[in-house]
């Protein structure tokens, strides 16, 4: 069942990235990104087991952050791209900061969330810590090198190519500096590294399957068909 469950997740995720890309241009992959940020770090507090394997849940939701910075860069540059970037940040501060503010307040007595609020959000801190160092060192790394591999081969049929060499490179990264800041300690060693290991299983896996949306959203763009003004008009 998990498995169904990870492939619909995926499609939900691919899904939507066309569609807020088709009907709200850079925006709306603006807007996913800040999405993406936040579900995925509620998201990943949670274990499960999938493709026989033990991984937290959210790596799918996250890893299509890369997906949304590629397209940027392909489409826009990588300055758009670093904007990108910036409103994850954005996001994820956003969220930490509400979230604990919000557990200071005295719940009423019929109240019934405190409690799984608490045992969701307490522990945020430390995943947040992790998310943005994670977050920050991979995305960036994720637009350098998607414009470095673009330099050097800049053929519009070898997007597959520089996809996939910034974005696997990146995932290792995010994956490797994520899972020591968020889980060493608090999780046997063994534990530790195949979380570590099937996290980045897991992202590779996204990351490979997302490459024809990357030859889609150039493809909207360079025929106009992709709405970036407030009013809706196709175009730059």
């Amino acid at each position: 069942m998990n498995e169904l469950l990870w492939l619909l997740m995926l499609v939900i995720c691919f899904g939507g990235i066309l569609f807020t890309y088709r009907l709200f241009g850079r925006v709306g992959l603006y807007v996913w990104t800040a999405i993406a940020v936040i579900v995925a770090n509620i998201q990943v507090v949670k274990f499960i087991g999938v493709f026989g394997m033990v991984a937290t849940l959210g790596n799918i939701v996250y890893a299509t952050s890369f997906l949304v910075t590629d397209i940027l860069s392909e489409n826009y540059g990588r300055r758009a791209a670093n904007r990108a970037v910036a409103f994850g940040f954005l996001a994820l501060v956003a969220l930490v900061l509400l979230m604990n503010v919000a557990l200071l307040f005295t719940p009423d007595v019929a109240d019934e969330a405190q409690p799984h609020l608490v045992a969701i959000f307490t522990i945020l801190p430390r995943i947040a810590l992790a998310s943005l160092l994670a977050y920050g060192v991979s995305q960036y790394h994720d637009v350098w090198a998607y414009h470095l591999w673009k330099r050097r081969f800049p053929e519009p049929s070898r997007i597959w190519l520089r996809n996939n060499l910034s974005t696997l490179v990146s995932q290792l990264i995010d994956s490797v500096i994520f899972s020591v800041v968020a889980f060493a300690g608090s999780v046997e060693l063994r534990v530790l590294v195949e979380i570590v290991v099937t996290t980045y299983i897991i992202k590779v896996i996204v990351a490979l399957c997302d490459t024809p949306l990357v030859y889609i959203a150039r493809s909207w763009f360079q025929r106009g068909l992709v709405s970036e003004g407030e009013d809706g008009e196709a175009g730059v």
